[in-house]
């Protein structure tokens, strides 16, 4: 009976009859099943999302109930952990596809469908493990080699990523998805999409101290929690309440740590789905939600796409408008942090730097350069007698290539200097090493820049047109001698270096002032960042609760409609 009504479509008479079914024989396994697909088939005929949820939720348990009266079968736990999906439950999935590989270790359905777990919640590198470990089990298996693609793509091996999508299409030539995904990767300037979700609006209350959110996947050891991890516990708990939500798992360091004791609220959503974090948000009654990604690795933006918040905020992670119209402010100044202690122990020859030498600097990452601002540093070495480059090591590739050019330009190979990448303590010591810092204009120093001021290293820096080659301008205008290290031109550049480098008694005067401001200026007064943020916040509350549209403002220290003395 149960299965006449099943063919015919009606789910509700089907599922009453499975349930007699299982009444008269509790291990009817096939009566379990049936139940369970006649729930999910009845979720797709239902308008009403509640009652979605609530037959979502009876699939389960009929699904632990087929667990009951059942041993050695993976099928269950494959199918309990699609539900577990559906629901956001992703730990609990993860368990399930654990279950299923148990039972059976060469399931290479079920690792993929576990590294695709792995994926959605960001832990990236375990994906592409069960990926490999799948295509090594079934090496025709083409989803395997598309997702171990999409995989390597958001870890940024493009390269990676281009085989493995050519060798998915290889096996499947009708292959759609691959298609597609193989494109995107070839131009991956494509910046990510955002679903178009819309959040229900709730009555509003001016008077109520802020519900500030801060949603980030980079709270832990990242430039971010370097910059920021004072801050979050800094605000005043009498005019905001602060929340910390981590799109990522604990990475156990000392700035995950931190920020979580000293955050008021720290929550770590990183195993709930994006719309499951937006409906938690929502049903919270937050006032400002405020994205620390951007468009950067780990980033989640579907959930401001749902506009969970009255006012949805881009800050610090991502330097430059996300151009979405669901954010509705960009805060671009960066008035940055306090931190360690920057006196150096150390001596050049710790690193292989020769001590005897004028030592320019850039600790920018490789793609930060272009063939223009090292030509310049090429033509600045020339310039400056018995002096060196010290960057960062690079990719064998990226270095040896750089090395040629230079040897190219009538330069000795050992005039660039490539050191290790160095723990956060150890970097900013080391910094003062040098003598002179060269910014990159295609995208200037942000952390990086903050650290060598910090060190009392002087810094070059020509200001273009977009956010990112501004960054370093900033940063030296707020300690308050961005006037003599601020250039206007490219020529002006190479001259500035030139001419601190020949004159050493303007670049040590420079150095002392550098460091005598340290303690001083705006850019290191955290307390001072932190309560010109808040008055931001209550600027854009106060313009919401008006009625009126974002708008452009510039924070004051002596904003009225800053609550000083709530």
């Amino acid at each position: 009976m149960a299965g006449t009504y099943y063919e015919q479509g009606q789910m509700d008479m089907a599922i009453v009859h499975y349930k007699q079914a299982i009444e008269c024989d509790s291990g009817f396994l096939e009566a379990y099943n049936n139940l369970v697909g006649s729930c999910l088939c009845w979720t797709f005929k239902l308008s009403y999302y509640n009652f979605q949820l609530n037959m979502v939720a009876a699939a389960a348990t009929y699904y632990k109930a087929t667990l009951a009266v059942t041993t050695g079968l993976s099928a269950p736990f494959s199918n309990l952990a699609i539900i577990y999906k559906q629901q956001g439950n992703y730990a609990d999935a993860i368990s399930c596809y654990n279950e299923v590989l148990r039972i059976d270790p060469l399931a290479a359905d079920g690792l993929v469908n576990r590294g695709n777990t792995f994926k959605e919640i960001g832990r990236v590198s375990e994906a592409i493990q069960d990926y490999i470990h799948a295509i090594t089990i079934r090496p025709t298996m083409a989803e395997a080699h598309a997702n171990l693609a999409s995989a390597y793509k958001d870890s940024g091996h493009v390269e990676a990523a281009v085989k493995s999508y050519k060798q998915a299409l290889v096996l499947r030539p009708d292959f759609p998805e691959a298609t597609c995904n193989l494109l995107h990767t070839l131009q991956m300037s494509v910046l990510p999409s955002v679903q178009p979700f819309h959040a229900i609006a709730y009555p509003i209350d001016p008077l109520l101290a802020l519900d500030i959110r801060y949603l980030s996947s980079d709270f832990g050891n990242h430039p971010l929690s370097h910059l920021m991890g004072s801050v979050f516990g800094m605000h005043n708990r009498e005019n905001v309440e602060v929340f910390c939500y981590a799109l990522s798992p604990n990475d156990s360091t000392e700035w995950r740590q931190r920020i979580q004791s000293e955050a008021e609220h720290f929550i770590d959503v990183s195993a709930m789905s994006s719309d499951m974090i937006a409906k938690l948000i929502n049903e919270d009654k937050i006032q400002i939600l405020i994205n620390l990604n951007g468009y950067t690795k780990g980033a989640r933006n579907e959930i401001f796409a749902m506009q969970p918040a009255p006012i949805q905020v881009s800050y610090m992670g991502f330097p430059g408008t996300t151009g979405a119209s669901y954010i509705d402010y960009l805060v671009t100044d960066e008035k940055n942090r306090d931190v360690l202690d920057p006196n150096c122990q150390h001596k050049r020859s710790d690193y292989g730097l020769p001590e005897d030498k004028f030592i320019f600097a850039c600790f920018n990452q490789l793609y930060k350069m272009d063939p223009e601002i090292f030509n310049t540093w090429c033509n600045i070495l020339k310039r400056v007698p018995n002096s060196a480059l010290w960057l960062l090591r690079f990719p064998a590739a990226g270095e040896m290539r750089l090395r040629s050019y230079a040897v190219a330009q009538g330069l000795q190979p050992d005039r660039i200097i490539f050191t290790d990448v160095a723990m956060k303590h150890e970097h900013i010591r080391r910094s003062a090493l040098a003598d002179l810092f060269l910014d990159t204009p295609l995208c200037n120093a942000h952390t990086t820049g903050t650290d060598i001021l910090w060190a009392g290293l002087p810094m070059v820096t020509l200001p273009l047109e977009k956010m990112a080659t501004r960054v370093a301008g900033s940063l030296c205008l707020a300690t308050g001698l961005g006037e003599e290290m601020i250039v206007s031109s490219m020529k002006e550049y190479e001259e500035k270096a030139v001419s601190l480098a020949m004159n050493r008694p303007k670049l040590q005067a420079l150095t002392n002032k550098l460091k005598a401001v340290r303690m001083s200026c705006p850019l290191f007064d955290t307390a001072r960042w932190v309560r010109n943020l808040e008055r931001a916040y209550f600027k854009m509350w106060n313009v919401h609760c008006s009625g009126s549209r974002p708008q452009h403002f510039k924070v004051a220290e002596n904003d009225v409609d800053f609550p000083c003395d709530r």
